[in-house]
């Protein structure tokens, strides 16, 4: 299968998917979940327009870091293509165990865990299904 494809994103344009494992990433379940998580909580029953979500919030993230490392690159630091790839999956998963309605209803729905807590839980079980890639 081609893993190279581009997402035009409603904010920065054409994202480019940078490799085959960010690829089987942002095409996993638990990332393909973020569709249905909304970025700005209830804001959208005030603001219809304001529909915002997790998964288009991590993929406008991964296009920021993407630009951050090539400005990082153009002044002079050395960024090696290992670290360039840690830091687009850290980028892009930063928000993968955000729940339903972001932050509004985070402590009612379960009392004690925080999104980070469960973000930490599934980046655990992705890196023991992807082979510590």
């Amino acid at each position: 299968m081609n893993k190279k494809k581009i997402i035009n994103d409603p904010v920065y344009g054409f994202i480019n998917i940078p490799s085959e494992i960010v690829f089987d990433l942002i095409s996993h379940p638990y990332f393909q979940r973020l569709r249905y998580i909304k970025q700005l909580g209830m804001t959208h029953l005030v603001y219809p327009g304001a529909l915002h979500t997790r998964f288009h919030h991590a993929l406008g993230a991964m296009h920021l870091m993407g630009l951050a490392i090539e400005i990082l690159r153009s002044k002079g630091h050395k960024i090696n293509s290992e670290e360039e790839e840690a830091a687009t999956i850290a980028i892009l998963l930063h928000d993968i165990g955000h729940g339903p309605f972001s932050h509004a209803l985070e402590y009612s729905l379960a009392h004690g865990i925080k999104h980070e807590d469960i973000s930490m839980l599934i980046m655990e079980k992705l890196n023991a299904e992807f082979g510590g890639d």
